[in-house]
């Protein structure tokens, strides 16, 4: 027996992988540490998305080498030779090898590096887990997926889609809620193109889950906006359900059509607005979250200010802005790169954007009274959730998994505040 220290980065994905892998951990006989000081073997998840996010992701392996080391998740099958080069002898573990975790750790424990990186044909619905939240389930409907973005090294971490069935997602759902989960989130990829591989597609699982009688709440994952046209319409008589908040995250990445072609994202920017039109014309209060990507290698001042009147255009509500940058085996890496400082410029501007549109979009709902999950500690707070997945504060101090009428009272440009009222 062993104690095994594991932390995770990234995606919701990459958190529920940590999960398991914990799970797994606990029921091969080992022990969780409860810090990284006081474990015989560290196990980090990585994220590979980001430059600034690999780099963290070294640091972390960097500190973690004085002691057996398992890397798992994107960045050893993505950057293989990276992490060897800071971490020689750490084992190495794909994410979509995870049937092998107690394998690799108990070689790497014996003084043998193993090195489990190829795919194996475990399905990860239905493994045991150790949650991170008592009150949210993170199920993964699938891996992989279907586009070959140029900026993105997912495709090599994760290699094409393979989704799961909707019979073993929704056991798996039955399962979380059954350990007491209030909250369910389904996570892959890329959500949008669920099912194509199997005949089936996402507003067929989200109808499969929400039938399930037991009260809960959906959170349903990202999903790229060049799958929404063959789904939209399906999609929004999934969400009327009342299981289901009403947030969609939609990555457009640029306002830019040239642009967009040269990420081979396969959408344009109006397929984007027309998603955001149709959700908010049909619910109201809808909360639409997004992506940007400025300094893409191709984008000229022109591109970049398309991109800013598609926000000023559509508001989205929560946007994660990135400032490009190269990822090793990508295309666009290969590709004449815009001055660093000209980046930072650009993304200046948008941040200042987005804020102002955020903070717009917030006030909206000073004095909405309604319902509120409270579903996880956010800095030493507990953070509730509404119908759209706003999230709120309070100054009592909720538990987590509580339900509780709130009124709104103030709102920043990144959260709501509240009182509880009953």
């Amino acid at each position: 027996m062993a104690k095994i220290w594991v932390e995770a980065y990234g995606c919701s994905a990459s958190f529920s992988d940590s999960e398991m892998i914990s799970g797994l951990i606990v029921n091969g006989g080992h022990t969780l540490a409860e810090n990284p000081d006081d474990s015989d073997l560290s196990v980090i998840v990585t994220c590979s998305v980001k430059d600034a996010t690999a780099s963290k992701m070294i640091h972390r392996i960097k500190e973690s080498n004085s002691k057996p080391l398992v890397v798992a998740g994107c960045l050893p099958k993505a950057e293989k030779d990276t992490v060897e080069k800071f971490a020689e002898n750490a084992s190495l573990l794909g994410p979509n090898s995870i049937g092998k975790t107690l394998q690799v750790i108990q070689s790497t424990l014996d003084g043998k590096k193993l090195i489990a990186l190829e795919d194996s044909d475990i399905s990860k619905v239905g493994l045991p887990k150790i949650r991170l939240n008592p009150a949210v389930g993170i199920v993964e409907i699938a891996s992989g997926c279907m586009s070959e973005c140029t900026f993105c090294q997912t495709k090599l971490s994760k290699g094409d889609l393979q989704s799961y069935r909707v019979g073993d997602i929704v056991r798996q759902v039955k399962t979380e809620i059954s350990d007491g989960c209030s909250e369910v989130w389904l996570t892959s990829t890329d959500n949008g193109c669920y099912g194509f591989d199997i005949d089936s597609d996402l507003p067929e699982l989200i109808n499969s889950v929400v039938e399930i009688p037991d009260k809960f709440f959906v959170r349903v994952g990202m999903m790229n906006p060049m799958y929404m046209p063959r789904i939209r319409d399906n999609l929004l008589k999934s969400f009327d359900s009342s299981k289901v908040f009403k947030f969609l995250h939609v990555p457009v990445q640029s306002g830019s059509d040239k642009v967009l072609n040269d990420m081979k994202r396969g959408h344009t920017a109006s397929t984007f607005r027309d998603v955001v039109n149709q959700f908010r014309e049909k619910f109201g209060k809808f909360t639409i979250s997004t992506d940007v990507i400025v300094g893409f290698p191709t984008e000229t001042e022109e591109d970049f200010e398309m991109t800013m009147n598609l926000l000023r255009d559509t508001k989205p509500d929560i946007v994660n802005l990135s400032r490009y940058s190269q990822r090793p085996g990508t295309d666009a890496a290969e590709m004449v790169q815009i001055d660093v400082a000209e980046v930072k410029r650009r993304s200046k501007i948008a941040y200042e954007l987005i804020s102002d549109i955020s903070r717009e979009n917030n006030q909206k709902w000073v004095g909405w009274k309604g319902q509120v999950l409270f579903d996880e500690e956010f800095e030493n707070q507990v953070r509730g959730r509404n119908f759209a997945y706003k999230p709120i504060f309070v100054n009592e101090e909720p538990k987590i998994g509580q339900i509780s009428s709130v009124e709104i009272t103030e709102a920043t440009n990144h959260s709501l505040i509240g009182r509880i009222t009953n």
